[in-house]
């Protein structure tokens, strides 16, 4: 999988999804530099932060990445407003295999 950058000029490349690119949002409904949400013309819905994918949504699934799912706090906080969830839930769903973790760079 590519890394879609916010500055992407989307042209018309054949056989590539469309993406529409966010950046996400503070408290103050600010936008937050190096964190975005991502969306495919097939509904799949992406957390990346910075230059990493960090989670996954894909047909009810949650995929997280195995080597950045938890890489920082920035990227913690962020993860979980993604997935309306607190660290201890998204661990809890990791151990019982309710979500998977995979390479997603």
């Amino acid at each position: 999988m590519s890394v879609i950058r916010p500055d992407h000029k989307a042209g018309s490349q054949k056989g590539r999804d469309k993406m529409k690119v966010r950046n996400m949002t503070n408290s103050n409904e600010n936008k937050v530099a190096n964190q975005f949400e991502i969306e495919a013309d097939n509904g799949d819905r992406f957390f990346q932060s910075y230059n990493s994918i960090i989670v996954k949504l894909s047909a009810g699934r949650v995929t997280l990445d195995r080597h950045y799912w938890d890489y920082s706090r920035t990227t913690g906080k962020y993860r979980n407003i993604f997935l309306h969830e607190p660290k201890k839930e998204t661990e809890a769903k990791i151990k019982s295999g309710e979500y998977t973790l995979a390479n997603l760079n």
